[in-house]
């Protein structure tokens, strides 16, 4: 990010106080806040005015004088800055060093010298000309102009640091959120590398069992694999995929497992074509699917059905894969390590979609598992930034 990027554009004074940032800036605002600087800086001078000038004067008398001029060279400030943007293609915002100190003290210089031959004129009804001639207000007015000058020079630095604490902060918070990302798919990674060499033994396995004396079937759970296997490395490569195209992974995937458990495995999947093209992230759903069939169907004896669905509910899509399992019996038998899977998915479901993600466990009556992921129907899944 370059330094014009990180600089404050036109940033007012009062933006050094908390409170006067919760509005955007807006000419209307601008106009507003500078009014009331301009007030705030009559409160100083007209204090240095009761010290220094007559005694005998009331406090008015100090104070409605320097508040008209405060207010007109506020103004005066407040309109030269905003032309000068305007002329020069916002060269005053971008200048640095020597040219922006030359620039600032002209335009200070200016600005007090109209205000205080203005204010005079308004207040005493002096002539303008009259109040430039004399000597001490003149110099006066240079003495003004250099303190106004220099307290915009603060307020300005002032603004850039917190600018550029605002970005660094910013940086901060995306490559945390980067690093959280990459980490949930790191494990997921990890996940699928131990899941996916043993279900390739056992296919193969499968394979070389079933060539001898069910050959049609042996060819039909090879041709199954070569399908899963194209559909996952397709889902590998990309940073999304549509709930077709994982529902089809998920098809290939319970096909050839059909194959090795039979009829104990029934499956079926109904995604409507409203939410086919639904764009999600690559294979978030299977991990689900294996946790089913590993946790649920094959510790039941008489195995069981599982169910992948897609439908929209208010603003996310909800997708339920639902199994006839085990369920939550503590009696049955279950395989080490069920809930991994499950914890791993939450927390890549947060990093890609934040908040408005979440996965819900609920059982099923009689018997078997519900897991419901809601996703927002609006929003895509956040892609792996690179992080520098």
């Amino acid at each position: 990010m370059t330094e014009q990027n990180c600089a404050p554009q036109r940033a007012h004074p009062l933006e050094l106080i908390p409170f006067f940032r919760r509005w955007p800036q807006a000419w209307p605002r601008d106009i507003v806040y500078t009014v009331i600087w301009s007030c705030l800086m009559a409160l100083p001078f007209t204090g240095m005015s009761m010290l220094f000038g007559p005694e005998s004067l009331p406090v008015t008398e100090h104070l409605w004088p320097i508040l008209i001029m405060s207010l007109l060279i506020g103004a005066m400030i407040h309109g030269g800055l905003v032309v000068a943007n305007h002329l020069l293609s916002g060269w005053p915002s971008r200048a640095r060093g020597l040219p922006r100190l030359l620039f600032s003290m002209t335009l200070m210089s200016i600005s007090v010298l109209f205000g205080i031959s203005v204010g005079n004129l308004i207040w005493k009804g002096v002539d303008p000309i009259k109040v430039l001639k004399h000597p001490g207000i003149l110099m006066q007015a240079l003495i003004v102009a250099a303190i106004v000058a220099f307290l915009m020079y603060l307020v300005r630095k002032a603004a850039e640091r917190r600018a550029a604490l605002a970005v660094a902060e910013a940086q901060q918070k995306e490559f945390a959120a980067a690093s959280a990302r990459m980490l949930a798919e790191a494990r997921l990674r990890a996940l699928q590398a131990q899941i996916e060499p043993h279900f390739l033994y056992n296919t193969l396995a499968n394979v070389v069992s079933l060539i001898g004396p069910q050959p049609a079937r042996a060819q039909n759970m090879l041709e199954r694999f070569i399908d899963y296997l194209r559909a996952s490395l397709a889902a590998s490569r990309s940073d999304e995929v549509t709930l077709a195209s994982e529902s089809t992974l998920i098809a290939a995937y319970l096909d050839v497992l059909a194959v090795r458990m039979g009829e104990r495995l029934r499956y079926r999947i109904d995604v409507p074509d409203e939410l086919r093209h639904f764009r999600i992230a690559p294979m978030l759903l299977q991990p689900v699917v294996e946790n089913a069939i590993a946790h649920g169907l094959e510790p039941k004896v008489e195995g069981g059905e599982i169910v992948v669905s897609a439908r929209i509910e208010g603003e996310h899509v909800a997708v339920r894969i639902s199994d006839t399992g085990a369920g939550l019996n503590e009696n049955a038998p279950r395989k080490p390590g069920g809930g991994v899977g499950l914890s791993n998915l939450r927390e890549r479901l947060r990093s890609l979609y934040g908040p408005s993600a979440k996965v819900e466990l609920l059982e099923n009556n009689p018997c078997g598992m519900t897991v419901r992921l809601m996703l927002p129907l609006n929003a895509s899944p956040t892609s792996i930034p690179s992080v520098p």
